[in-house]
C-alpha cells in the first residue's frame, strides 16, 4: 500500500506542477504522465478517470486549507464551532485588488461559451470536497445530538449552508452594498441556527 500511495503522490505533485506552469487548460493525462515520468496507461492505473485525477489534485489542495478547527470540541457551543468552520470557505474580506476581475475570469473560463471541460472538472472537484467537509462537520454535530432533523437531514442542511456561504462569498466580491463583518456573522448565525437544535 505504501508504494501505491507514493506513486499516487508523485502523480499528484506532477499534476500540480503542470497546472502551475500551464493552468488547467494545459492539464491533461498525457502532460501529467510525462511530467511524472510514467506512461499514460500507468497513470490510468492509479487514476482510472480524469475526474479521479482532478479530485485528487484539487481535493488535496482544498483539504490542506480547510481545517476542522474546534468542530469536535464539545466545550464550545455547536453553533459557534460550525460557524467558525464555515467562515473558512469565504474569500478574504475585503477582497484584494482585482479580486472581482479574477473571479469573473475564472467564472468565464469555467462556464462561459469557451469554457474548458478541465476547468469545470476542477470546479466540480472543489465543490464536491466543500460539500463533503460541511457534511462531515454536520455529522459530527449530529453525533452529539445537536443537529435538527437528525442524520436524515445532514445533506439538506449542507446544501442550505453552502448556499448561504456562496451568497456571502459573492457579496464579498461584488463591490456594491457589501455587508459589514457583523452583518455577515449575523446571516451566518441565522443559517447555522436553522440547522441546529
Amino acid at each position: 500500500m505504501g508504494r501505491l500511495n507514493e506513486r499516487r503522490e508523485q502523480i499528484v505533485r506532477a499534476a500540480r506542477e503542470v497546472i502551475a506552469e500551464k493552468g488547467t487548460a494545459g492539464f491533461s493525462v498525457r502532460a501529467v504522465a510525462a511530467r511524472a515520468g510514467i506512461g499514460a496507461s500507468t497513470l490510468r492505473y492509479y487514476f482510472p478517470s480524469q475526474r479521479d485525477l482532478y479530485e485528487a489534485v484539487f481535493g488535496a489542495a482544498f483539504d490542506a486549507t480547510l481545517l476542522d478547527l474546534r468542530i469536535h470540541d464539545a466545550s464550545v457551543p455547536p453553533g459557534e464551532r460550525l460557524a467558525e468552520c464555515l467562515v473558512q470557505l469565504l474569500p478574504p474580506a475585503p477582497p484584494p485588488d482585482q479580486a472581482v476581475e479574477r473571479w469573473l475570469d475564472v467564472i468565464t473560463a469555467t462556464f462561459g461559451p469557451d469554457g474548458a471541460p478541465e476547468a469545470r472538472l476542477a470546479w466540480s472537484a472543489v465543490s464536491r470536497r466543500a460539500r463533503s467537509r460541511v457534511t462531515a462537520w454536520l455529522a459530527a454535530l449530529e453525533a452529539e445530538g445537536a443537529l435538527a432533523g437528525g442524520v436524515a437531514s445532514v445533506d439538506r442542511h449542507a446544501r442550505l449552508l453552502l448556499t448561504v456561504v456562496d451568497g456571502l462569498a459573492l457579496g464579498r466580491l461584488v463591490p456594491i452594498e457589501r455587508l459589514d463583518e457583523a452583518q455577515e456573522r449575523s446571516v451566518l448565525a441565522d443559517a447555522v441556527a436553522a440547522v441546529l437544535r
